[in-house]
């Protein structure tokens, strides 16, 4: 009995995928039926930024936002004719400055060519999600979402101590003085430590620099601002850090209009989650810890915006 219960489900389930492939058929036909026909739409196409921000061709899921994933949608929406304006989703606490870089290049391309960029931010985006934020037209958040935090952190782990305690020992050979800087098995010099501060500076000068330019403040002024502290949505509205208040729907009617579209706005939304995952799940939480060891456990350390 329970055998039969289990391949009723797996029919039901089956049977669900067929009918949602055959929809999405549909509807892409109709869209090339509509073109084809002469018919222009006029679209906001919604870009989700939504994890930790990192480079690398890993899943895209929750938790993580590649900038690889990112740029290809805003590609997308920057080559399709019926795209007037674009809105980022932002729900990030920030990541590498590599990463947000990426993303930065993109927006920019896709307002050389005539198309406005609007972001919405949720509960978070500091950091580098704020590097990703500052280029863009206007910036839209609730007065508790949590932004700025601008800013550059280069993280080390020193377990000399515990290699000592455990009686394990290194033997390094090495080409130069800074080949094994950062390595666990001891801290950093003085030169290490003058260097990484230069490191640090430079990355956070572009930062920004960044923010100043997107935002139009003088840099002294951001640098005011700039020393790492989180600040909430009302307070930066005070601070010229954001524009306006408002939720995604609100952003998406402000790109609209950016965008010289009339009356409501369709919507396209490039980066949902996929069908397949939403109906059988996934082992992200596994496989995105393998695909980021190289990021985690590298001896540099991290250098995150």
């Amino acid at each position: 009995m329970e055998k039969s219960s289990g391949n009723i489900k797996i029919k039901h389930l089956v049977m669900a995928f067929i009918i949602g492939a055959a929809l999405v058929l549909l509807l892409l036909a109709a869209t090339e039926t509509i073109r084809d026909m002469g018919i222009v739409r006029e679209e906001v196409a919604v870009i989700y930024v939504q994890g930790e921000m990192v480079t690398g061709s890993i899943p895209n899921e929750i938790g993580y936002a590649t900038s690889e994933n990112i740029c290809q949608n805003i590609r997308d929406a920057n080559e399709e004719p019926s795209v007037k304006a674009i809105v980022l989703r932002v729900n990030s606490p920030g990541g590498t400055p590599a990463a947000a870089q990426e993303i930065v290049t993109e927006i920019k391309n896709a307002q050389e060519n005539g198309k406005p960029v609007v972001i919405s931010m949720g509960e978070i985006a500091t950091s580098a999600a704020y590097y990703i934020s500052a280029p863009a037209e206007r910036i839209v958040a609730n007065p508790d979402t949590m932004t700025g935090s601008i800013g550059v952190i280069w993280v080390f782990t020193n377990m000399s101590g515990y290699y000592s305690d455990e009686g394990i020992d290194f033997d390094v050979v090495k080409s130069g003085e800074f080949k094994d800087m950062g390595a666990d098995w001891r801290g950093l010099t003085e030169e290490e430590r003058e260097y990484a501060d230069q490191v640090i500076m430079d990355s956070y000068g572009r930062f920004v620099k960044e923010v100043s330019q997107g935002r139009n403040m003088p840099t002294n002024e951001v640098k005011r601002l700039a020393d790492g502290r989180v600040y909430l949505g009302a307070h930066a509205k005070d601070l010229g850090l954001i524009d306006e208040f408002g939720n995604l729907h609100d952003a998406i009617d402000t790109a609209a209009k950016l965008g010289g579209i009339k009356g409501t706005p369709q919507v396209i939304y490039m980066n949902d989650p996929s069908l397949s995952n939403l109906w059988f799940g996934s082992e992200s939480d596994y496989d995105s810890q393998q695909y980021l060891r190289y990021l985690k456990e590298n001896k540099y350390g991290q250098l995150l915006s």
